[in-house]
């Protein structure tokens, strides 16, 4: 294929390139030559050729695009595999998780690069800018699924979302529309047998945004990207605005797709609307369907893999992101200013409301908005390995005695150095407790299991306590020492495990 495409290049007038993959033989010695055994020092690698190709003003457009197609092509075993690492190693150190990152995300930054310098030479009146324009459909999908990559990496790292982002993508899918190739499907990469098109690309990444994914864990981040893909085709996409419409975004501002709570303050050509259509039926459908026991339809295949409790939440957040009517707040948010001592963890929460608790493992937030069901907060720097969605805090407004039991629900970094954190109230009233296995309950040796009590639940009989993780069991009563004397707890329901921790409901007997 560089052959052909070096002597299109000598039909056109062209001079011969200086830049070493502009010769065939070189370009096949480099890819040759990659660690394929070291996939990050490969990716590297090729990102750096994909940067030096870009800034080579000498090189036809064509062989431009030749080059960048396959290096692109020959990056995605080493950027799949360093995907999956990035994504299923939750214990990788912070600094190690950095690394991965920087590799992935660096990789996909530079492949849109390229792919844009190749949409802006297609642009150009000469014949050889005539001859990149048949290569549109895939070169407008590559660029789109690589600035989609991008959004994605982001999302999974919770921000900070780089609006530029949106611009680009605007660009190159109205480059798409305007040459008539939206809708044109094409293999994205040759060992990738489904198609795809630009329009289904750029869909992706705007019901990614959309789908408030700054909720949920990195593992449900994971399994809501798949749902999406299943459900993608189910969207519509159209430059006017109708009834069913949900989102919108301009194509020509720095700006993600938002939610169509009003309409535009100008109605733009640049302005498209979409609709999950009957995909939110179908995924409310779903959620009916496997609450009553049910399972998960054939084709969405590894589904099979996921139990059903871990499926359920997700797609229930997805039916509510996608309903026509924004899910609303159960309680009104009042903005405040004030500071609140924050400990991380069972063990710590456990220790601050025991009158125990170490200072050192005490932190100061700032809080920015109250309601009945939680707080808004801006964390500074939040740089410790337990900071995520999930988190377990023990919670101490500033001049009161008492802590307060909440979680971490929303984590958005606004920037580098800072985050916006939405923490749920779990209790105002948690007590420490000591719990013991019933069937141990005879023997001094018996292990003892340290956890809190939410004694603000509502209901006298039935009780709620945070336990360390895999403390619960269906079958197996606790003991507790209640009012002097021991009680016994029979397992009602496990309500959440998330990270080291437990929610499970008791019955008093």
């Amino acid at each position: 294929m560089l052959e052909k495409i070096g002597k299109l290049g000598e039909l056109f007038g062209q001079n011969k390139s200086n830049h070493p993959l502009a010769d065939a033989k070189e370009f096949r010695k480099v890819v040759a030559a990659l660690p394929n055994d070291r996939p990050q020092k490969a990716l590297d690698e090729i990102t750096d050729w994909l940067g030096s190709v870009r800034e080579a003003d000498d090189l036809p457009p064509t062989r431009l695009y030749e080059i960048v197609c396959e290096l692109d092509e020959a990056a995605q075993r080493h950027v799949f595999k360093l995907s999956r690492d990035y994504l299923r190693a939750p214990r990788l150190a912070r600094a190690e998780e950095q690394k991965l990152f920087k590799a992935i995300n660096g990789f996909w930054l530079e492949a849109a690069a390229a792919y844009e310098r190749c949409l802006a030479l297609s642009k150009e009146k000469d014949r050889a800018a005539a001859s990149l324009r048949e290569s549109l459909p895939l070169l407008c999908t590559r660029l789109i699924a690589s600035l989609g990559q991008v959004v994605k990496s982001e999302i999974y790292r919770y921000g900070p979302l780089t609006n530029s982002l949106w611009l680009r993508l605007g660009i190159a899918y109205a480059a798409a529309e305007a040459a008539g190739v939206a809708k044109k499907s094409v293999q994205l990469y040759p060992r990738q047998p489904a198609t795809t098109t630009p329009e289904h690309e750029y869909l992706r990444a705007a019901v990614l945004q959309t789908s408030s994914l700054d909720a949920l864990l990195p593992a449900q981040i994971e399994l809501a990207e798949r749902l999406v893909d299943y459900y993608l085709p189910g969207f519509m996409m159209a430059p006017q605005s109708s009834k069913e419409s949900v989102y919108w975004v301009d194509l020509g501002q720095p700006q993600p797709p938002v939610r169509l709570a009003r309409m535009p303050k100008q109605v733009v050509s640049t302005l498209r609307y979409f609709h999950p259509a009957r995909a939110h039926l179908q995924v409310a459908q779903l959620v009916s369907e496997l609450e009553r026991g049910g399972h998960p339809p054939a084709d969405l295949k590894f589904a099979s893999e996921v139990v059903v409790k871990y499926l359920l939440p997700v797609l229930s957040h997805l039916a509510n992101c996608w309903a026509p009517l924004p899910p609303q707040r159960k309680h009104a948010r009042y903005p405040v200013k004030h500071r609140m001592a924050v400990t991380a963890g069972l063990s710590n929460a456990i220790a601050a409301m025991a009158g125990q608790g170490d200072g050192a493992a005490v932190e100061s937030w700032v809080v920015e908005n109250v309601s009945r069901g939680g707080f808004g907060t801006v964390v500074a720097e939040p740089r410790a390995e337990w900071f995520k969605i999930g988190s377990l805090l023990g919670m101490q407004p500033e001049g009161g005695e008492n802590w307060l039991l909440g979680v971490i629900r929303r984590y958005h970094r606004s920037s580098e150095k800072e985050a916006q954190v939405g923490i749920q109230t779990l209790s105002r009233q948690a007590v420490p407790v000591e719990m013991k296995p019933r069937r141990s309950a005879g023997y001094v040796a018996a292990t003892t299991v340290q956890g809190l009590w939410l004694q603000d639940s509502g209901d006298e009989r039935e009780m709620r306590f945070v336990l360390p993780l895999a403390t619960f069991d269906l079958r197996e009563p606790m003991e507790i020492w209640l009012e002097g004397r021991g009680r016994v707890l029979a397992p009602v329901t496990l309500v959440e495990q998330v990270g080291d921790y437990e929610i499970a409901r008791y019955r008093l007997n």
